[in-house]
């Protein structure tokens, strides 16, 4: 099954507690404090894999949690750090954020990783909150939480030459006979409803990846037929060899074809324009071919296009030898990345975000309640174990330290007062 577009859940590992402990030894008085760190959580991990060609795992898993930190031990031990979380994906997917659409990672090389979602920090102990003035602290932090998102993976076949036309022109019948791929061929549109892919061999000792597409029609750029889902994948290829009905069997014009889907991929995006590109002027066993081939030829000259056209019959395998070698040729020409990397309708989606520091807050008024608005002030409070004295003390200090009690005096908080910082509501206390 061929699947080419999943969204899915993906959530870092959040990081282990740290611990509150001490050094109770005989003959040790006073031993002092030994909570150990936190282990930091896992990350999810992207990798591609070109073993994988469709996105068909992803339909039946669509949450990919990492494992968290351990917590942190006695005698300064620290927790252990949690194993990453490798997601395999196929070369040529797209990574896009779910709630900003930003591209977040175009994957197109075997090996490729990517950090998705990133685990959380590790608490400290009361090891590393010793003083000279405080020589044995209560205080440790909670592991902070990992980084969670919902993402939409996009697959590009990632193939050297994509085979483009109308319906029933004779791709997937060209695909199987110059490879070992066994696409449906049937006596009628759309056949072809996923894209294939085939290894060609020349027979000099080179080889390339082919992809038989869906077919296009006219208004496939606003999605109409298999519209984007065929075009999606002939961004990737670096060379496209357009498959044309040189016999005319369904009483449309050639050339008029030839022009409807170069005008398609244009629209879509107008980079395919520039993409190296070969004519396979098929079913020329029909008797009327010859005479629209010359048609053909003629009407490209008056336009001023000087593009390879060769005269084929899939059926009979008449050209389709040479067909290959110079497609073989132009291919050695042409860098091996993709051509074209940006996809017009992505380039439109990313998001440039105005990153704010930490330190930075807001406090704003909502009746009673008072609402601080801060990045670093919400990761503060999560990581804060209030369960013990000290670590209120600790939060209340850095509250006050950042300006925060003065910023709440001057919007009108009183003792009593609601203040809420993120999901977490406090007491407001004024200090005698």
């Amino acid at each position: 099954m061929f699947i080419d577009k999943a969204k899915i859940y993906v959530k870092g590992g959040d990081g282990g507690d740290g611990l509150v402990a001490f050094r109770r030894e005989k003959y040790v008085p006073e031993g002092g404090p030994a909570g150990g760190d936190g282990g930091h959580g896992g990350d999810v991990i992207f990798r591609v894999d070109e073993g994988l060609r469709t996105l068909v795992d992803f339909r039946y898993q669509k949450h990919f949690k990492a494992q968290r930190g351990e917590k942190g031990r006695n005698k300064s031990r620290h927790g252990a750090n949690a194993d990453d979380m490798i997601v395999r994906v196929p070369p040529g997917t797209i990574v896009v954020d779910d709630d900003t659409q930003e591209v977040i990672a175009d994957l197109t090389r075997h090996g490729q990783e990517v950090v998705i979602a990133k685990g959380g920090r590790g608490g400290r102990g009361n090891t590393r909150f010793a003083t000279a003035n405080n020589t044995a602290p209560s205080i440790a932090e909670n592991g902070e939480e990992g980084q969670e998102r919902w993402v939409i993976l996009e697959l590009k076949v990632m193939a050297d030459v994509g085979l483009v036309g109308f319906p029933s022109v004779g791709k997937s019948t060209l695909l199987s006979v110059v490879s070992g791929a066994q696409p449906k061929i049937g006596a009628y549109h759309f056949t072809t409803l996923t894209p294939n892919l085939g290894v060609v061999d020349v027979g000099d000792g080179r080889s390339f990846v082919m992809a038989d597409l869906p077919g296009l029609i006219e208004g496939a750029h606003e999605g109409v037929g298999l519209g984007h889902e065929f075009l999606r994948h002939v961004e990737r290829t670096r060379l496209i060899i357009h498959v044309v009905d040189m016999g005319a069997t369904e009483g449309r014009d050639p050339f008029d074809d030839w022009v409807k889907i170069n005008e398609e991929l244009k629209l879509y995006n107008a980079k395919l324009e520039e993409r190296p590109q070969i004519i396979a002027a098929n079913k020329m066993d029909i008797p009327e071919a010859q005479k629209l081939l010359e048609q053909f030829k003629e009407r490209l000259t008056e336009i001023g296009l000087d593009i390879p056209v060769y005269p084929i019959s899939a059926v009979s395998r008449a050209g389709v030898q040479e067909l290959m070698y110079k497609a073989m040729d132009l291919l050695e020409a042409i860098p091996e990345a993709p051509v074209v990397e940006e996809v017009t309708e992505l380039e439109e989606r990313k998001v440039y975000r105005l990153e704010t520091e930490e330190d930075e807050f807001t406090v704003r008024r909502d009746n009673d309640v008072f609402i601080i608005e801060s990045p670093g002030i919400e990761k503060l409070v999560k990581r804060t174990n209030f369960s013990t004295h000290e670590s209120v003390m600790r939060f209340a200090r850095i509250l006050r330290k950042k300006g925060i009690d003065k910023a709440l005096r001057d919007r009108g908080a009183k003792d009593g007062q609601t203040i809420r910082i993120g999901d977490f509501e406090f007491e407001f206390v004024e200090q005698e």
